[in-house]
């Protein structure tokens, strides 16, 4: 069996990392799965809904990293896991789950995927979206608000507190750890060729490296 490969896409909140992994997931469709790390938040099942609004979810250990370890090992083995799925509006993970069966293309995405040394371990490709700070702020309110029922003021109180600090921590410098810098995400798409082409390649050199080796 050929072992898949694993492809880490992070940046900023708002950077288009998710576009971007949306793109190249829909470009190898039938090919690949997609996990995403915001699905991985942990549970807070103790905490008060007022409790979980003050959480800072931008910081490593909001992350349930034990868990996407286990799941991203069981994909990497040709299995398939039960995802959890995270209820934003609710700021906890809901009981709700997502089947996502092996491919021969496994895209991980998420804010601070780069940032977990055991999961870089794990990647053949390690992209990182860079986007101009403004730009990100502005699609993450849209986003907020008009997907995640947040308030505009919520999401300035959110960014100035625990977003903006924490991406100057955690998230800015894990952009030493990447292969390739891709500006603007998914809507550069002359970036999505060149990364859909180098893509195909490495499965391509991966499939008769093992038919080689039977």
């Amino acid at each position: 069996m050929t072992t898949p490969l694993v492809v880490g896409i992070a940046g900023g909140s708002g950077s288009g990392k998710t576009v971007l992994a949306r793109a190249l997931a829909a470009r190898f469709a039938g090919e690949s799965a997609l996990i995403f790390h915001d699905n991985y938040y942990c549970r807070q099942d103790h905490l008060s809904y007022e409790e979980r609004c003050l959480t800072n979810y931008d910081a490593p250990e909001a992350f349930d990293n034990e868990l996407l370890l286990e799941h991203l090992d069981a994909l990497i083995r040709g299995e398939s896991v039960e995802s959890p799925v995270y209820d934003f509006a609710n700021h906890n993970r809901s009981d709700a789950v997502e089947v996502i069966d092996s491919a021969p293309i496994i895209f991980v995405e998420g804010v601070l995927v780069l940032a977990d040394a055991r999961l870089r371990d794990r990647m053949a490709l390690k992209l990182f979206v860079d986007t101009d700070a403004d730009e990100r702020i502005l699609r993450r309110i849209k986003r907020d608000v008009l997907e995640r029922g947040r308030t505009i003021e919520s999401v300035e109180a959110q960014y100035l507190a625990t977003v903006k600090p924490m991406h100057e921590r955690y998230v800015a410098p894990s952009k030493h750890w990447a292969d390739v810098i891709v500006p603007e995400g998914g809507r550069n798409h002359e970036a999505l060729e060149t990364l859909a082409g180098g893509i195909a390649a490495r499965v391509a050199g991966l499939a008769r490296r093992a038919g080689a080796l039977d």
